[in-house]
């Protein structure tokens, strides 16, 4: 059984060690690590040696493919189980399930000795009909409906010649149609050229018009683009679309169709022989009626499960640039949530995030009380020596940017600079149980500005208080599996705030619950021991904290940074189990650890092999000098922010060739989405992002980028604005918009994404004429979703 068990995970290894770009003896080496409760940031930081420096990419994608291949193989065991409890297990089938490697393949080879319902064939074979089939299927010379007589048998349910041969056919096609083979052959087949044709379902077009760029569509199931393929499916789960799977161009090209390999597989060919035709109308019913909405169903949920993968990327990719967009720092900071009839509401966090004042002032419609807000804050500010105003790109955000403006230019002498940022997740922030817990007493509006004043001093500490998914920075979050997504921006935002460190003396639960190793248990006594026993001094201090033992210890000891507390080295990144290297370096040295801190020039004349012993090797002494260097280093760029253009206020300001300063607000497979000040996101179309082909809008732009756009086209009835990088882009000729040239050049992305942003939806036909090219998709709700 060990014997068992150790090939079982040597093949694990080797499988996944190829598909990582490792060796066999690394993926071993990470998977023991990872089932003895390692974190993959502890592994991909302080296990270097262990695992021969795989990274934490590698390391994600070692794990989410365990886990894969160990379900794989439980199924495996399971099936293997039930067919030898049948009697029916071979050894050339054992041998076919044991090297069968994806969940597809093993379930086709199962399919025939599943257990199911009495079907048309077991009937067939329980009435002797079975030597009727393999008798016409070995000589077709023979005429079917003379053979069937004399399988005719009234008391076995056999009437007459015609219901024998319509039993031997339904034995055929259950044969052919679970033949794991053939079934294997069709589906690749099927996947390479397939193609995918919707058309909008009677009495559908008005109710989903939304989707009118797919009412007829086809497209290369192989080759659609991610964020078109869910939009079709989400199309058909509204019922608006109908989705089929057809051979496509290989149909035309007159090649052998599903049918015809059927055919070919069995044997079977029309040479004028008696029962070449009911032989071939057994496999023209083996497609149609087994085989062909069995790959259908198989293929569209590959093609899904693909699709899935690829949104859950985009929204992680884009989540990691937030979370690791600029902090502003310890600055005293003035939050403004933005609003009209209710008023903006108003929040002072001082240095270290502590809430200070909270006002509610009516600037706007209806109340229009503008000079008295202005002496408001005016007064807040001074009370609190605030330096940064920070402003929610909500809803009259622009009125309230106009008013801080003006607060500015009242108070030169404090030197105000403001900035507005994202409020995605705000609102759900207000609301939840960790906001009423952390202000039970404030009112729930006025807990939104205090999120948007702290994430502007740290964005990463103030956004893992949000569920990810609510963040909004997805493409087509919703129509993915929860538990996917929610899995994957779990990992994104562990490893971004383990990038980071988290100083244990300020954090807050939240943000210690995603600290390597530290559950949301551990992370709330720290904080209570914390509160018990004021601030800590060392990080040894950490084990008197109660469930916090040995191994949790080790886990996050190295992510936590205490300023100014006993031992230098508490402050930095290297981890407490290597100190003893840091002591051999400082005993040849004869200095202290405070003196050889930020020494360049004497850090990087150290030979790394001189220090290195049985647990540490070079690549870990390498990463302690370069620590030594520029200790609790931050990796987050420098704060920076964009300055939005005066007199620009709405999408009504636009005006076809300005030029403007914006923020990258999100990224999608299509382009990427610009927040310029307007209440409205501007796209920059995939193919208008840069001088070159870009395959991957994430190769040139991330959000949170600060970028100088030229505007293209505007359309303020439906609120679509086309943005481009490229400044010496001419917007489109006027005249009918049917005319205008598209906007995007040079790229083939272009010609099948104009609408993908039309609707929370997606896509265009490739064959759609330029309408709206220039716009090709700025709209209201794609933020979030697509």
């Amino acid at each position: 059984m060990q014997d068992t068990s150790s090939k079982l995970a040597l093949h694990i290894a080797r499988t996944i060690a190829a598909e990582i770009g490792a060796d066999t003896s690394q993926a071993l080496s990470a998977i023991t690590l990872l089932d003895e409760g390692a974190t993959v940031p502890f592994i991909a930081r302080y296990r270097k040696e262990v695992t021969g420096g795989l990274d934490d990419t590698q390391l994600r994608n070692l794990e989410s493919r365990l886990g894969y291949l160990r379900e794989l193989e439980d199924r495996r065991a399971a099936v293997l189980a039930s067919i030898e409890e049948q009697g029916k297990l071979s050894d050339e089938l054992r041998a076919d399930i044991e090297a069968a490697d994806s969940k597809s393949r093993l379930e086709d080879l199962y399919l025939p000795y599943k257990q199911k319902r009495r079907t048309k064939a077991q009937i067939a074979r329980e009435a002797g009909l079975e030597p009727l089939a393999d008798s016409l299927l070995a000589d077709p010379q023979q005429v079917p409906e003379t053979v069937a007589q004399s399988y005719v048998d009234a008391d076995k349910g056999v009437a007459d010649a015609k219901a024998a041969l319509d039993g031997a056919r339904a034995i055929l096609m259950e044969r052919w149609g679970e033949d794991a083979s053939l079934v294997g052959e069709l589906r690749n087949w099927l996947g390479e050229v397939g193609v995918i044709r919707a058309r909008v379902a009677s009495g559908k077009k008005t109710e989903g018009a939304k989707y009118r760029d797919y009412f007829d569509h086809a497209e290369n199931l192989a080759r659609i683009p991610s964020h078109r393929l869910l939009a079709l499916f989400r199309a058909r789960r509204e019922e608006i679309l109908h989705l089929d799977l057809d051979p496509g161009s290989d149909a035309e090209a007159g090649h052998l169709q599903g049918e015809g390999r059927v055919a070919v597989h069995a044997g079977i060919s029309a040479q004028g022989r008696p029962a070449d035709k009911w032989l071939l109308d057994a496999c023209r019913l083996t497609w149609r009626a087994k085989l062909h909405m069995h790959l259908l169903l198989d293929l569209f949920s590959q093609a899904r499960e693909k699709a899935e993968a690829e949104a859950i990327a985009v929204f992680g990719d884009n989540l990691k640039d937030l979370l690791l967009a600029a902090p502003a720092g310890p600055r005293a900071v003035l939050g403004l949530d933005p609003g009209l009839r209710t008023g903006v509401k108003v929040a002072v966090v001082d240095a270290t995030g502590k809430l200070l004042a909270t006002e509610t002032i009516y600037p706007h419609e209806p109340r229009r009380q503008w000079d008295q807000s202005l002496q408001v804050l005016n007064r807040l500010c001074v009370a609190h020596q605030v330096q940064l105003i920070a402003i929610g790109n909500g809803t009259a955000s622009r009125e309230t940017d106009k008013l801080a403006g003006d607060l500015i230019k009242l108070a030169p002498q404090l030197k105000l600079q403001k900035v507005v940022v994202s409020e995605a997740g705000a609102s759900v922030y207000s609301a939840s149980e960790f906001a009423a817990r952390e202000f039970p007493d404030l009112d729930v509006s006025l807990r939104g500005a205090v999120s948007i004043a702290r994430r502007l001093q740290d964005p990463l500490a103030e956004l893992v208080k949000i569920e990810p998914k609510a963040i909004g920075v997805g493409q087509y979050q919703h129509d993915v599996d929860g538990f996917r997504l929610a899995r994957a921006l779990d990992a994104r935002v562990e490893d971004c705030v383990n990038a980071v460190g988290v100083d244990v003396n300020t954090a807050s639960a939240a943000l210690l619950t995603r600290v390597s190793g530290l559950s949301a248990s551990v992370a709330d006594n720290i904080v209570r021991f914390r509160d018990q026993h004021g601030a800590f001094r060392s990080r040894k201090a950490l084990l008197e904290v109660p469930r916090l033992g040995e191994k949790t210890f080790e886990q996050c000891a190295g992510f936590l940074r205490i300023a100014d507390g006993d031992h230098p080295l508490d402050a930095s990144s290297v981890h407490p189990e290597a100190y003893p290297v840091v002591e051999r370096i400082l005993a040849g040295s004869q200095r202290d650890v405070k003196q050889i801190i930020g020494d360049t020039s004497f850090l990087r004349a150290i030979k790394p092999e001189q220090y290195t012993d049985d647990k540490f090797g070079v690549p870990t002494i390498r990463d302690i000098l370069k620590e030594l260097e520029k200790p609790g280093r931050d990796p987050r760029p420098e704060f920076k922010a964009a300055r939005f253009a005066d007199g620009v206020e709405d999408i009504k300001d636009l005006r076809e060739g300005m030029i403007l300063e914006g923020v990258i607000s999100n990224v999608a497979a299509f382009g990427a989405f610009v927040d310029i000040g307007v209440h409205q996101d501007g796209l920059i179309h995939i193919s208008a992002l840069a001088d070159r082909y870009v395959k991957d809008p994430r190769e040139v732009v991330k959000a949170g980028d600060i970028v100088k756009v030229k505007v293209l086209e505007v359309d303020v009835a439906r609120k679509r604005i086309a943005l481009t990088r490229r400044l010496d882009d001419a917007p489109p000729a006027a005249g009918p918009r049917e005319d205008r040239a598209p906007a995007g050049r040079g790229n083939p992305a272009a010609r099948g994404d104009r609408a993908d942003a039309r609707r929370s939806g997606g896509p265009a036909k490739p064959s759609a004429a330029p309408a709206d090219s220039a716009l090709a998709a700025a709209f209201a709700r794609a933020k979030g979703q697509g």
